[in-house]
């Protein structure tokens, strides 16, 4: 009915605009006066008998479909050993029994961390020959520990003893080195502290030992350092020693080297010397 009535008003406003328009014509558009009117009379017979249709009605658009993508759980990312191995172009074979190859399959290490922290030198247990230059040279053996690590803090224990053959020269003593720096470094600092008994012929000391450490590893299999320390027996007392040590090492199997020791000892109005000739065995 309302679309009815829409077209009816279309028919009249057409008929009343051309019967103004020959009313300003002066009377000489009777004839398109009367025609309009026909006209709109013509078009609300055909809207009412339905010949005209209506226009068609506007309709809502489709709805689209959720473009939010569907999760669906990963596969599992480790591969089997036969993958892996296909992977690595390798046979299975040399992937059993690489321990190294298994670790990496599972998780890849951060080398990077590895290389820094990853002590750049290792323990060394000694045996050697020790002499005493002073103004009556006194030979002996000379046996020793160094650099035992104690869990991955960066603190060493070292222990040592050089006594002669005769037993009137001697030289014990234990510390603890804490490494300042990453054990990886190549060069490295410790601060020392610890217990040293000294006796010579000219005098005896003994006591709390305090000094530091440089460490300067050329490789980090320990096929190579030097160490320069300097430490202080007794210090601030009467009895006080001064001991400079400087140790070189250098490896001729991958678990056997030769090191040797020079020591220089100031006591109050006192010096004497050591040097030694060590084989270590690196565990």
């Amino acid at each position: 009915m309302g679309r009815l009535m829409g077209y009816k008003q279309w028919g009249q406003a057409i008929a009343r605009f051309h019967l103004l328009k020959g009313c300003v014509e002066c009377g000489r558009g009777w004839p398109s006066m009367i025609a309009a009117g026909v006209l709109g009379s013509c078009l609300f017979g055909l809207a009412a008998s339905g010949a005209i249709a209506a226009p068609p009605e506007t309709s809502a658009p489709p709805a689209q479909a959720d473009p939010t993508p569907t999760l669906t759980a990963p596969a599992d990312p480790s591969p089997s050993r036969q993958d892996a191995a296909d992977m690595l172009n390798l046979d299975p074979a040399i992937l059993d029994g690489s321990p190294v190859l298994q670790r990496w399959q599972q998780q890849v290490p951060d080398v990077r961390s590895r290389i820094r922290h990853d002590p750049a030198f290792r323990t060394r247990v000694r045996l050697g020959y020790t002499r005493f230059a002073a103004t009556d040279p006194r030979s002996g053996l000379a046996f020793g520990v160094e650099d035992v690590f104690l869990g991955e803090s960066g603190v060493t224990l070292s222990g040592d003893l050089q006594r002669t053959t005769g037993g009137d020269r001697t030289n014990a003593g234990a510390e603890l080195r804490y490494y300042l720096l990453p054990l990886g470094n190549y060069v490295n600092v410790a601060p020392v502290v610890g217990y040293r008994s000294l006796e010579t012929d000219r005098y005896q000391t003994d006591g709390l030992t305090v000094g530091l450490r440089v460490m300067l590893a050329l490789s980090r299999t320990g096929a190579a350092d030097i160490a320069l320390s300097q430490n202080w027996v007794s210090p601030g007392t009467e009895a006080e020693v001064g001991l400079t040590t400087l140790s070189v090492g250098y490896a001729i199997a991958p678990n056997v080297r030769i090191s040797t020791d020079l020591q220089q000892q100031q006591a109050l109005g006192e010096r004497d010397s050591r040097y030694s000739l060590f084989v270590e065995w690196m565990p």
